[in-house]
């Protein structure tokens, strides 16, 4: 008698899937990539990374810090962003890209995506990662984020002791950043772009112009570190961040 199909075991293996690599490089300086970091880019099948969706924009920053390790000539995703404050059609870029990367996972081969900074932290990746951790495997590796590049540019103490610090993105309102300023040993305020002269005159207004300082590409070849106080103009680039102490680290 022959044995239930649908009980016999099978004799097949089982279909490998590829695991998803979260690759943190850090802020720009090639050189503050981990040693896992190199290694993972050396081993991974396909790279992928986040890059502006504007014909004269930059090339992928992602990409830029990695170039020297980028060599094997494997496949290569540009996952293409509109540099915008809404979630859509960012939304809808992010799911089309999860799946087309799923594509490569499915089929056994290993995802690195490249990550400026740290991958969980305002990283593009994180929206990937959502999309496929229920069925691919995942690895995270850390970088050096922008919040401790700049404290280690400016020679700025974040936190000592019982400090507390919080992160704000210059897009909330000016009575949610003031909340912060007031009830925060430090406040690191991000997201600067077309808000510059908002916080600057927020800050004024609390009092903390003398104690902000302005970082601008920590760690890349056209940093910038200044008094806030010093800093013409109305707008500030993407990679530009405000350090604020209410007292000293003592």
């Amino acid at each position: 008698m022959n044995p239930d199909p649908v009980h016999q075991k099978s004799t097949q293996p089982a279909a490998k899937i590829g695991t998803l690599w979260g690759i943190g490089l850090g802020p720009g300086d090639p050189q503050l990539l981990t040693l896992k970091a190199v290694k993972a880019i050396g081993l991974v099948d396909v790279i992928a990374y986040s890059a502006p969706d504007a014909a004269d924009a930059p090339p992928s920053l992602a990409r830029t810090i990695a170039a020297e390790w980028l060599t094997r000539g494997v496949p290569e995703y540009a996952l293409r962003l509109p540099m915008v404050e809404p979630r859509h059609p960012a939304a809808a870029i992010y799911d089309r890209a999860a799946e087309d990367l799923a594509q490569y996972l499915q089929q056994g081969q290993s995802v690195g995506f490249l990550c400026q900074g740290d991958p969980l932290f305002y990283g593009s990746f994180i929206y990937v990662m959502n999309r496929l951790v229920e069925r691919f495997p995942l690895e995270i590796i850390p970088g050096v984020s922008s919040l401790t590049a700049a404290a280690a540019a400016a020679r700025f103490p974040l936190t000592g002791r019982t400090d507390r610090l919080s992160v704000v993105p210059a897009t909330l309102g000016d009575d949610q950043i003031a909340q912060s300023l007031a009830r925060d040993d430090a406040v690191v305020l991000i997201k600067l772009g077309k808000n510059l002269a908002r916080i600057k005159a927020l800050l004024e207004r609390q009092g903390l112009m003398d104690r902000a300082i302005y970082v601008e590409r920590a760690t890349m070849s056209e940093q910038r570190i200044m008094p806030l106080v010093q800093v013409a103009g109305d707008r500030a680039p993407y990679f530009a961040l405000i350090l604020v102490r209410r007292m000293a680290v003592e």
